[in-house]
């Protein structure tokens, strides 16, 4: 469906470089990386609203290009969303919608009630909240009838409850409206439940990519793994505080995420010092002190209490080199 094939763009002193990936129709995509890491870049390029600098875009086997051979910046079966919503003040948003609508009057009424803004027709922009404008901007760009979607940070201006609401609506239109999706992301928990495919970004390159799981417990590099979630870094004195039987090089960089620290209060195990704990909503997070060493553990125990001593063990299947 699209074919990113060695793209290239300067922008000042930064530089995306040499990115190529493909995605079939119905594949949800997530890009996630730090800020300024090239994801916004990226994913205007393959909109056509950016220009490249060397390579190509493909979207069904015709070239995508950018506001240098275009009037009208886009490409017709692409749809870009910014977070920034960017809709026109002193319009209902009916008439927005009307615009730019080109379904039937039944489909668009479907697609209202799908995006859980049919209710929101009458009013102006200035009366909405910020996922209510997240959710018109996405009806807007929806009624265009896009094969793919694009959403750059969708989640980022939204609490917890219209978060939770897009989620449904974006798994919506993949089972019901059968749009193709990449989007972009800080948050591993915006990303890791959600995506086919996790490309992950830095410094203008894509330095891993695969699926969740994958990426999740065995990233390439410890730039990665702070991506998806918390981590403890595991190397020289650290590594055999918590495990003293490990053998092998020392040197070498290696993680193991703190959901898979057990602890229990007697048996076989290293000796560790709570020197912490938080309630994390449904586990609770445990700071360990192991001599001189501190390490982060997720139980779903909690009856531990700062003070208490307990016996830590780590499963050999999930640990992981960097």
């Amino acid at each position: 469906m699209l074919t990113i094939d060695n793209i290239a763009k300067s922008l000042g002193d930064f530089k995306l470089g040499s990115i190529s990936f493909e995605q079939k129709p119905l594949q949800k995509i997530a890009i996630t990386g730090e800020s300024g890491s090239g994801k916004s870049t990226l994913l205007k390029i393959v909109a056509g609203l950016l220009d490249a600098d060397e390579g190509e875009v493909r979207f069904e086997g015709k070239r995508v290009t950018g506001p240098a051979y275009n009037l009208v910046p886009g490409h017709k079966g692409i749809s870009y969303l910014s977070q920034h919503f960017e809709l026109r003040n002193h319009y209902r948003m009916e008439e927005l919608l009307e615009y730019a609508n080109e379904l039937s009057d039944d489909e668009a009424k479907d697609l209202y009630e799908l995006c859980r803004i049919g209710h929101l027709m009458k009013r102006r922009t200035d009366g909405l909240s910020g996922g209510e404008k997240q959710r018109i901007a996405l009806a807007k760009i929806l009624v265009g009838n896009p094969q793919l979607l694009l959403l750059d940070e969708p989640f980022s201006n939204l609490d917890l409850p219209n978060k939770t609401i897009l989620k449904q609506i974006l798994q919506d239109l993949h089972q019901h409206k059968k749009v193709s999706c990449i989007l972009t992301s800080h948050d591993p928990t915006d990303t890791l439940n959600w995506a086919d495919t996790m490309m992950v970004m830095q410094h203008g390159r894509v330095i891993q990519q695969g699926v969740p799981t994958e990426v999740y417990a065995k990233p390439l590099t410890e730039y990665v793994a702070g991506t998806q979630g918390a981590y403890n870094l595991l190397t020289g004195d650290k590594l055999t505080a918590l495990l003293p039987d490990v053998k092998g090089n020392l040197f070498k960089k290696m993680m193991i995420r703190p959901e898979h620290i057990s602890l229990a209060k007697t048996g076989k195990g290293v000796e560790a010092i709570i020197t912490d704990t938080y309630f994390g909503g449904h586990y609770t997070i445990i700071h360990l002190g192991i001599g001189q060493h501190s390490f982060i553990a997720y139980t779903l125990n909690n009856t531990y209490k700062k003070g208490d001593t307990v016996f830590a063990t780590v499963p050999p299947e999930h640990l992981h080199y960097l």
